[in-house]
């Protein structure tokens, strides 16, 4: 039987770029396709099963499952942890392993940085309870001095992690199960995704960023702001484009700076909150 070809229309590099720029809690929400679609150049034709795949799991700007699990400090349901605060949920591949001990000590030594923001930790992996709670001293003896105070959840059956988006789809045990990507949620206290961040097993993560961009988040749900590329706590940020110039001046009375650009549009506004 013969194939039929199937055009799909794309956004253009202008309309992606416009897309990806509004901040979610600034502007309407217009739920993404059931379906994501690729983009391609215009008038490329290709076969439709061929093509889209279902994206598994959570996302940005998805609600928590509201799960309960075992962990290092008993059992826990996510959304009664979570409570009111920001809540940072990250996966590693496996207990007893180089870089995951090094990110969960990096973790436990910047735990005094996420307190003082008011976030929670929760780490999660498919090991037992017994075997987290064994690398835990392996990890404490690493990271001298810093103690590992946020539980570790258990996921032996794969269906957190699948859940919340969190497998490698290559990385294996060897009885041929999938591993834990190094995924983390930043989770906000209306329990849905507010960013999410996905290496591969070569690869650790960097806690400075995880900081950063927490603090982008955490700003950004105060104010009608954004947080420029390379910012970080204490520098300029700019206005939402949402936001006229006659309310940025109510919004910000310390006043605000517009670019010179050759447009003449006045889009990039910075000031200091």
């Amino acid at each position: 039987m013969q194939r039929e070809n199937v055009v799909v229309p794309v956004m253009t590099v202008l309309e992606k770029w416009h897309h990806i720029q509004q901040p979610r809690h600034h502007f309407r929400h217009v739920s993404p396709p059931a379906t994501p679609f690729k983009f391609l150049r215009k008038s490329t034709s290709f076969h439709i099963s061929d093509s889209i795949t279902t994206m598994p799991g959570i996302t940005i700007g998805d609600s928590l499952p509201n799960l309960q699990v075992d962990t290092t400090h008993g059992k826990i349901n996510l959304h009664d942890y979570v409570g009111d605060s920001f809540t940072i949920i990250f996966s590693h591949p496996g207990d007893f392993t180089p870089v995951c001990t090094t990110e969960l000590g990096m973790m436990a030594a910047y735990a005094d940085k996420f307190a003082e923001r008011g976030v929670k930790l929760l780490g999660l992996s498919c090991d037992d309870v017994e075997s987290h709670k064994e690398w835990i001293k392996d990890i404490e003896a690493y990271n001298k001095g810093k103690k590992v105070t946020y539980p570790i959840a258990a996921d032996p059956t794969r269906d957190i992690i699948k859940q919340l988006n969190m497998v490698d789809p290559d990385e294996k045990d060897d009885a041929g199960h999938n591993l834990p990507s190094r995924a983390l949620h930043i989770v906000g206290p209306d329990k849905k995704i507010k960013l999410s961040f996905l290496y591969p097993a070569s690869t650790g993560r960097n806690m400075d960023e995880v900081v950063r961009a927490l603090d982008s988040l955490q700003k950004a749900s105060k104010h009608k702001i954004a947080t420029p590329a390379n910012w970080k706590e204490g520098e300029a940020v700019v206005i939402a484009p949402s936001v006229s110039n006659d309310e940025a001046k109510k919004l910000f009375p310390n006043g605000f700076k517009t670019a010179d650009l050759p447009s003449k549009k006045e889009y990039l506004r910075f000031t200091n909150v």
